[in-house]
């Protein structure tokens, strides 16, 4: 396999469960800037080929690969993300590059027919239809490593034809993803108006990466997460509920049309849905506890507030505008975010940012990668402007 983004919480998360599997050899490794991680990863791990996709650190990770007496090769050309991820000798890739970055090799995987472990929503957000067409035509398969649409995955089991891998959802009611509400559930707007980057990363049940720590502190990561169910899962927007459920324990449900209700339940661990997308459609060892229920406190449910909290409702409102508009959504959420890490914003002003770029960037057909990759260079551009 190849594991992009292997420094990552995901990468390193993916690495853990592969220690416990000596079936899975490892062919590539990659990451942008942690050489010295990277470094360590592949002197255990052995991989072929290693990426480092800022050319800065070319030469200090070549030093400690040497240091390592390390047999693995730096691919160092352009299109080195494209070439381990459509490689004829892999099998499966771990997409967990965050960000519309993951998008190039994604697509790679995808049109070279790997399974595709997808943890980088951002690929499907931004290319949608695109991405899963070119998946189908090339017999790629798409599971998903976020908890929530794993969690889907799993519970429409049942729905999924074994020969074409297809899921129909002709007798599905609606899906539901399940949000923690992140660190200031209960805060008020004057609490929310002087929150730090610091806090913000403060996860109450997840260890993730800054960017998506902030994702999950907003509620845009159930935004994207939404648009990223419509896709996977061939749903309307209008089929999609999202309910916050701070225990984490159930990570998302299925409704069905005869009143069944299915949930998958596990310790908020990544290395859960992780060991699931490998095995599939088998199981593996995943190193994670198990789930104790008579440990646990009452499992909470409640709508989510949208005043508050109202980058959900912009993501909502992106899918069903359409085109390029999901792909607008997540290019200002990127730049925002990433203005409020460095402290130029405050918390507040990230929905007020993405509301103004979408505006303010027409939508039209996301017919093709370039007129995808124009929306996402304007809707930079407008939401510096307006940082």
């Amino acid at each position: 396999m190849a594991i992009l983004g292997s420094t990552g919480s995901i990468g390193c998360n993916t690495l853990d469960v592969v220690s416990r599997c000596p079936e899975i050899s490892v062919f590539a490794l990659s990451a942008h800037t942690n050489v010295e991680l990277l470094a360590k990863q592949c002197a255990q791990f052995k991989p072929r080929f290693a990426v480092v996709t800022n050319p800065a650190f070319h030469d200090r990770f070549k030093a400690l690969l040497k240091e390592a007496d390390s047999d693995t090769v730096l691919l160092d050309t352009k299109n080195s993300l494209e070439e381990i991820a459509s490689h004829e000798l892999v099998d499966t890739v771990m997409a967990a590059i965050v960000g519309a970055a993951g998008l190039p090799s994604g697509l790679a995987a995808a049109n070279a027919g790997k399974r595709l472990l997808l943890a980088n929503k951002e690929s499907l957000i931004m290319s949608g239809q695109l991405f899963t067409s070119a998946a189908r035509d090339h017999g790629a398969e798409i599971i998903p490593i976020d908890s929530e649409h794993n969690a889907i995955f799993q519970c429409l089991a049942e729905a999924r034809d074994v020969d074409s891998g297809r899921t129909n959802t002709q007798f599905v009611k609606k899906i539901i993803l399940t949000a923690s509400g992140g660190p200031f559930l209960t805060a008020t707007q004057d609490e929310l108006a002087s929150v730090t980057p610091d806090q913000a990363c403060a996860h109450p049940k997840w260890s993730m990466g800054r960017k998506i720590s902030v994702d999950s502190a907003t509620l845009m990561n159930k935004g994207l997460e939404l648009i990223e169910a419509c896709f996977l899962f061939d749903l309307p927007s209008s089929a999609i509920e999202v309910l916050v459920h701070p225990q984490s324990i159930v990570h998302s449900m299925v409704y069905y049309q005869d009143g069944s209700v299915l949930a998958q339940m596990a310790n908020p661990d990544m290395r859960v849905p992780i060991a699931y997308g490998l095995a599939f459609p088998k199981r593996m060892e995943s190193g994670a506890e198990a789930l104790d229920l008579t440990q646990q406190e009452p499992l909470q449910f409640q709508h989510p507030d949208l005043l508050r909290f109202p980058c959900l409702a912009l993501g909502r409102a992106a899918m069903e505008a359409g085109g390029t508009g999901p792909a607008v959504l997540n290019a200002a959420n990127e730049v925002a975010v990433e203005a409020f890490l460095q402290e130029k914003v405050q918390f507040l002003d990230i929905p007020r940012i993405i509301d103004g770029v979408l505006s303010k960037i027409p939508c039209e057909a996301a017919s093709s990668l370039a007129i995808i990759r124009e929306a996402d260079k304007l809707a930079r551009i407008a939401a510096k402007e307006l940082i």
